[in-house]
């Protein structure tokens, strides 16, 4: 299986202002990219066979190495990309609604759960909603570590290396994951994630 470079799933300027189009440009178009390239490369001699990234991603993982740092990335970032709507954020709808009020109590502890869990990733790394053991959590992984590695379901992820956000919020971590609840959110992503799992 190889390595490709998805499409972003809307323009690079249809997420401002509150993700712009030249975070875009370096985020996906270099970033991403970069990991596309290094990973293929590694995959060359791998000798790894995988009919979906997903599953790629668990079989470098046993590898482990600059080969799974760059399947990782791969899969983390196109999830992100995913997980944002230009018509996104606020509170949700659909079943992943009524999930979230029973599993976190309601919508705005969520959010405090989520943004907090953004905040407190020390260095590089990911804040998640994901379903483990029948139930919604947030679940924070470090550098190219991904739920698929820890056997939960990730429904919604938010990037928190600071390249994802620093063009257009600076060193405002919180602010960054804030807007990301409150505007950018893909809602029906989560959903079909939870359909899925």
């Amino acid at each position: 299986m190889k390595l490709t470079l998805p499409a972003l799933p809307y323009a690079p300027d249809a997420l401002e202002p509150h993700m712009s189009a030249d975070t875009f440009s370096f985020h996906h178009g270099k970033h991403h990219n970069a990991y596309v390239v290094k990973g293929n490369e590694l995959l060359a001699d791998a000798g790894i066979d995988a009919d979906s990234l997903e599953a790629l991603v668990v079989e470098a993982a046993k590898v482990g190495g600059a080969l799974f740092n760059n399947v990782g990335q791969c899969f983390n970032h196109e999830f992100f990309w995913n997980s944002m709507s230009p018509n996104g954020g606020g509170a949700p709808s659909g079943e992943i609604a009524a999930r979230i009020d029973a599993d976190f109590g309601s919508f705005d502890n969520f959010k405090k759960e989520f943004v907090n869990g953004g905040v407190t990733q020390f260095g590089s790394g990911w804040v998640w909603l994901v379903l483990e053991n029948g139930k919604l959590k947030i679940a924070k992984t470090a550098n190219a570590e991904s739920p698929l590695t820890a056997g939960a379901t990730p429904i919604l992820v938010c990037d928190v290396w600071e390249h994802a956000y620093y063009l257009d919020f600076q060193n405002r971590r919180p602010d960054f994951l804030t807007s990301f609840v409150e505007n950018l959110a893909n809602w029906d992503f989560a959903n079909s994630n939870l359909t899925k799992a």
